[in-house]
């Protein structure tokens, strides 16, 4: 069966019980959540708040192809009261940020979806929860360990 990492990220209301009603949603709507790491407070990255995140990485087992999965962590996001996605590189406070990091060793560049997630080299707050759940992981375009990426 196909195995996912995905990115989850809050900074509005009760961080923490965000983060867990998403795992929870995850693990009921897309498959079976096999491991998730800590949970890491960080900065927002791409515009000003004084909200601080809340992210973790999860590690998913589905049967749903790359596309039906990111439509899923979608409804997700608005289950959770997301109200609109970030746009052409603005962001914007959210109870709820989904992200497919990877999908097995898939590389996929469609116009609604980019795996590997092309940001998330260069995030701390990704690379730390990643590494923590999946130390040994290979970056599958560019055959590097996340690991060492940090």
């Amino acid at each position: 069966m196909p195995l996912a990492y995905l990115g989850l990220g809050t900074n509005l209301g009760n961080k923490a019980a965000n983060l867990d009603l998403a795992i929870q949603a995850l693990d009921m709507q897309a498959g079976k959540v096999c491991a998730v790491s800590g949970y890491y407070q960080s900065a927002p990255v791409g515009f000003d708040s004084d909200n601080d995140f809340l992210n973790a990485v999860l590690l998913l087992e589905t049967e749903l192809s790359p596309l039906k999965l990111l439509h899923i962590t979608q409804l997700i996001e608005k289950e959770l009261g997301r109200t609109q996605k970030s746009i052409d590189g603005i962001y914007s406070d959210r109870t709820m940020d989904i992200d497919l990091l990877l999908y097995d060793n898939l590389v996929i560049d469609l116009p609604e979806l980019k795996i590997p997630h092309p940001k998330m080299t260069e995030r701390d707050f990704v690379l730390i929860p990643l590494t923590e759940i999946a130390p040994d992981l290979i970056h599958p375009a560019t055959g590097v360990r996340f690991s060492e990426m940090r």
